[in-house]
């Protein structure tokens, strides 16, 4: 997520370039040949053009308000599970009267997250962090440290060592460590440092957080519908690449050697259209590890010094920094 007052247009022209080559030489070669070659025929008529252009800006409008959507709700699954965790610090705390164990209920519970957040952060062959412009930013910008730092290195500041080689056995892990607090708090109940009203809001809390896993994880294996998002940028490209052909002829008709401004106009209307797609297709996936995330790294962090404060945990980390006004 970008923290910053905005990005700088350099930038964002830099992240969007790629889209203006292939606009530029379309526009170059269909302006030549109206120009030097004389085909006056290939050109459009202008109502043409305005009704494709207006197709493409309802497809591309629609799109974002539904990337926007899928972000905004991204972001309220992580404020829930940011408040359920604050709750378990402190029900943890305050419940079990055995205090020997209440440091493994955090620990494990700070494990969850981290195996929550590198589950999401794995990568989707429909998203577009892979894509050409976002990794050359990624490269440039930010790291990305579930990719960086390997999963078992990370339970292992949390859980011991026979419990993350047993982890890193099973397909989900997050499925697999709610098991182990579950067990926890249970065997708590039955050796009776637990009230059954205790114990009740315990299992709530937990399947509270799983209700938000749950939700997380639809964002994540469900993506923006596929069918829509070959329409929309089938309709644009093909709007972007007639868009000289209609335009030449109307600046020819100023005068003759005009038609060339057609050039530096249709490349710029386009690229308009072009970068609000790219845009959008770097929304709609909110936990792939771009600048455009929701930053659950970031969340996780903020967890783990509020619960190492407030149980007086060894070695609470620093807040997560950001790099280049990105915060993942």
């Amino acid at each position: 997520m970008h923290i910053g007052k905005s990005y700088g247009l350099f930038e964002f022209v830099h992240w969007t370039r790629r889209r203006v080559y292939p606009l530029a030489a379309c526009a170059g070669t269909a302006v030549a040949l109206y120009q030097l070659g004389g085909w006056h025929w290939l050109s459009l008529p202008w109502p043409v053009l305005a009704l494709l252009g207006t197709a493409a800006s309802f497809i591309v409008g629609f799109k974002n308000a539904q990337s926007y959507g899928r972000t905004v709700e991204a972001q309220q699954i992580w404020s829930s599970l940011a408040a359920a965790s604050r709750h378990w610090g402190l029900i943890c705390r305050d419940f079990p009267t055995n205090e020997r164990a209440i440091p493994a209920l955090v620990t494990r519970h700070l494990a969850w997250l981290t195996a929550v957040r590198y589950q999401l952060r794995a990568p989707r062959v429909w998203e577009a962090a892979a894509a050409a412009p976002n990794a050359e930013y990624r490269e440039r910008m930010f790291d990305v440290a579930e990719r960086s730092v390997p999963l078992e290195a990370a339970l292992a500041r949390y859980l011991p060592p026979d419990t993350v080689a047993h982890l890193l056995t099973v397909d989900d892990v997050p499925a697999a460590l709610m098991s182990l607090q579950s067990r926890a708090i249970r065997d708590l109940f039955h050796d009776q440092a637990l009230q059954m009203l205790q114990y009740a809001e315990l299992q709530k809390t937990l399947k509270d957080l799983i209700d938000q896993h749950a939700r997380a994880q639809r964002l994540k294996n469900f993506p923006y519908p596929r069918q829509y998002a070959i329409v929309n940028s089938l309709f644009v490209w093909l709007f972007a690449l007639l868009l000289p052909l209609g335009m030449v002829r109307e600046f020819a008709r100023l005068d003759g050697q005009m038609a060339w401004l057609a050039v530096p106009f249709s490349v710029l209307i386009g690229w308009m259209y072009l970068a609000l797609d790219q845009v959008g297709a770097s929304t709609e996936n909110p936990f792939e590890g771009s600048a455009n995330d929701v930053p659950i790294t970031s969340l996780s962090r903020a967890i783990e010094v509020e619960l190492s404060v407030l149980h007086r945990l060894p070695h609470a980390p620093p807040p997560a920094a950001p790099a280049g006004h990105i915060v993942l």
